[in-house]
């Protein structure tokens, strides 16, 4: 061997062994962390320090240098990163002509057990698949799942392994009645489909607008083509109090004229004749339905074959703030309805987040479709500059998100709707999922409430929807390794909100490094095949993007009229995707996470000793 070449040997393993150090070094470091995971997770946790010392640094030049000796790069060892380090070293040993240096410490896991930890994790948590590839579908159930147990059969049928319930919507009625048709249909069919509830946690949404005109409007479902798949629907009452939806409420004397195939006719809010069907009438109230739309306001006269009678009061339609760049926007403490003015204004919920923000931070409204930065902020309000909105304006409404990605917010992990959520999840479900999680005491709570509900079993999945959350995703995962069964979701939606759609792909990636390293299965999120599921048609991106989803464990959809064949067109995606494709592979840059984390490490080994 060249004296040259000798010497490359010897300075790949010199660079190695160095590693090696590293790697076994920070177990001691971390050993009270160690300690508090549940047993079964020693060896995932010990090999999750293990990649987070090997990725603190850049080794991009040593992954180039080893695959030109024809020696692993480093490259796909996520799940066994120290049997991988030792193999190599292992080889060079014998290139060498010597035995090996250091006797070689047992390594937690070697490959074939890393990936076996990892399915053994995810069949734990989201039970065996159904279909022909290992990725499990998770889809949104919407209201009508819990009228129409045909809407579940549909889905269940199509390949639907998990069904979400999003507790941040509806009721406690709402919320049994879909469990029900769940867990009926399944037994039907003969196969398993597990129910995951998603706890809203504390998300900063804007507060109410002032009251606007009291119109309603109904709106037929179209197809592609524009072609009416299913009439507008709504029911004429004579009391306010009833249950159906949409209600427009009419004397009872008019209503008792009406029978199936009665044709009544009015002018809508627009001046635009519009005419209706009698579909139904059941126990007075009177369903009618229309091919077109219509904006239906209150006095509205309808007429009959046998008379006419005026629309009553309807809930008045809140009217959106319109903010153009250069606007300014009080976000106030006060809960006073929201309304255009100079500035514009719209309460801030929680109001304790006018106390958490300063001056020159970002601010993100309805899924960053408006941005800006903070003026100023005081005990009243917090007075934005829009710097981000569509050339037209961009329309605020209530009940939208707020995003402040450079401000330290500290909100409590569980609001009232979240225990009430969480005792549900607790009686009917398999999975709870926290939702803006920031740091490990949120995960915590969590596990010390299940114990308290008698459900210390239930599944748990971390969602990864905030900056704070994702640069803690290492504690995040050590915290949640005190219980059985847990995985992460990648809620693609507000996380590139708060850590920028620029960073998305990359803080993607590096969540599902990360989510191997612990052997942890991943939930892959928030617009997948969306538009297929909203219009029956899908976009060549979002085909291509459900497509890259094989590398996670789990695939979500949201609700939409084509949900059914959005599930079909996934189970054929990922049938194909799965004999191309497993997992990732990755150059060792540096990780800021994985430098956070060391950095931190000595005062969270000390605060979980004092915990335990």
């Amino acid at each position: 061997m060249p004296n040259d070449q000798q010497a490359a040997w010897f300075a790949l393993r010199e660079t190695l062994s160095q590693l090696r150090i590293e790697v076994l070094a920070i177990e001691q470091r971390a050993a009270p962390l160690l300690a508090a995971v549940h047993p079964e997770q020693r060896a995932s946790a010990a090999n999750l320090l293990h990649y987070l010392a090997l990725r603190q640094r850049d080794h991009w030049q040593l992954q180039g240098q080893l695959a030109a000796c024809g020696l692993s790069s480093l490259g796909r060892s996520e799940s066994h990163v120290l049997s991988t380090l030792q193999a190599v070293l292992a080889l060079l040993d014998t290139i060498l002509g010597g035995g090996p240096t250091v006797e070689a410490p047992m390594p937690p896991a070697t490959r074939k057990q890393g990936q076996a930890l990892l399915q053994e994790h995810t069949d734990r948590l989201l039970g065996p698949p159904f279909s022909g590839h290992k990725v499990r579908v998770m889809v949104t159930l919407s209201r009508e799942d819990a009228e129409d147990p045909t809407a579940v059969e549909a889905l269940v049928r199509s390949g639907m392994d998990c069904a979400r319930i999003n507790a941040a919507h509806d009721d406690l009625p709402v919320w049994r009645a879909m469990a029900r048709n769940v867990r009926e249909t399944a037994r039907a069919l003969g196969r398993s489909c597990l129910i995951a509830v998603d706890l809203p946690g504390p998300k900063c949404r804007t507060g109410s607008l002032a009251p606007g005109p009291q119109v309603v409007k109904l709106r037929p479902q179209r197809g592609p083509s524009g072609e009416v798949l299913s009439p507008a629907r709504a029911w004429l009452v004579a009391s306010t109090s009833d249950a159906r939806t949409p209600v427009l409420p009419m004397p009872a004397a008019f209503l008792a004229t009406l029978r199936p195939g009665t044709r009544l006719k009015l002018r809508d809010a627009r001046g635009r004749v519009r005419r209706w069907r009698v579909a139904s009438v059941v126990d007075g109230a009177v369903e009618i339905l229309s091919k077109k739309t219509s904006y239906v306001q209150a006095g509205a006269v309808v007429r009959g074959p046998d008379g006419e009678a005026a629309i009553g009061p309807l809930p008045p339609l809140a009217t959106p703030l319109v903010l153009h760049v250069g606007d300014m926007l009080a976000l106030t403490r006060a809960a006073t309805p929201g309304c255009a003015g100079a500035p514009a204004h719209i309460p801030c919920v929680p109001p304790e987040l006018v106390d958490m923000v300063r001056a020159g931070e970002a601010v993100w409204l309805d899924d960053g479709l408006i941005g800006g930065v903070i003026v100023s902020a005081d005990v009243d309000e917090i007075l934005v500059r829009i710097t981000t909105a569509r050339p037209g304006g961009e329309k605020l409404r209530a009940g939208k998100g707020i995003n402040f990605p450079d401000s330290d917010i500290t909100l409590a992990a569980f609001t009232d709707r979240d225990r009430q959520a969480l005792a549900f999840a607790a009686e009917t479900a398999d999975i709870a999922s926290i939702s803006f999680i920031r740091e490990p005491a949120d995960v915590h709570a969590l596990q010390d409430r299940l114990i308290a509900l008698g459900r210390p079993d239930l599944g748990i999945i971390l969602k990864i929807e905030t900056r704070a959350g994702f640069e803690r995703l290492p504690e995040l995962l050590l915290a949640v390794m005190r219980s059985s069964r847990f995985g992460v979701m990648i809620a693609r939606g507000d996380l590139a909100v708060e850590c920028g759609f620029q960073r998305l792909a990359e803080v993607q990636e590096e969540i599902l490094w990360l989510c191997e390293a612990a052997h942890v299965p991943v939930v892959w999120a928030t617009q997948v095949l969306e538009t297929m599921a909203r219009t029956g048609r899908p976009t060549r991106a979002e085909v291509t993007d459900a497509a890259m989803s094989e590398r996670a464990e789990c695939v979500m959809l949201n609700k939409g009229p084509f949900i059914a064949q959005a599930v079909t067109l996934l189970e054929d995606i990922l049938n194909r995707m799965s004999a191309h494709q497993d997992k990732k592979s990755a150059m060792f840059r540096p990780l800021h996470v994985a430098h956070l984390f060391l950095q931190r490490l000595e005062q969270l080994s000390e605060t979980t000793h004092d915990r335990s």
